[in-house]
């Protein structure tokens, strides 16, 4: 026992210091900023999709971040759900959902590689 008594000796001399909340907060805005580039790929994906009339349904479709974990993609313009999911009179015109689900590898490569972004 001789050995640890050193090491006991030797070990009082560090000194921790917590990280956490600078960990967390750089986790925080990597996170916004891979959000932000998916959320800008998926509407540019969206917009290709689109079909066009007037243009004023692709002009309209735009992405946000609602909250920590979630960017919104989407059109404010009123007839968009009736585009998307089609109605008696009209067959649907799907552009958002495919903008998403057919890209998700992709999405996932951006997150990662701006969350092992050394900056």
């Amino acid at each position: 026992m001789e050995g640890m008594e050193g090491r006991k000796t030797e070990m009082s001399n560090f000194k921790l210091t917590s990280h956490k909340a600078e960990v967390l907060s750089a986790v925080k805005d990597k996170k916004a900023r891979a959000l932000e580039i998916i959320g800008g790929k998926a509407e540019s994906y969206a917009k290709k999709l689109c079909p066009v009339r007037t243009g004023r349904l692709r002009n309209s479709i735009t992405h946000q971040q609602r909250d920590d974990d979630t960017e919104v993609i989407g059109s404010n313009v009123e007839y968009a759900p009736h585009v998307c999911l089609g109605t008696r009179r009209s067959r649907k015109k799907p552009f958002l959902r495919p903008a998403v689900e057919n890209h998700t590898e992709e999405y996932k490569a951006i997150l990662k590689r701006v969350m092992s972004d050394d900056q």
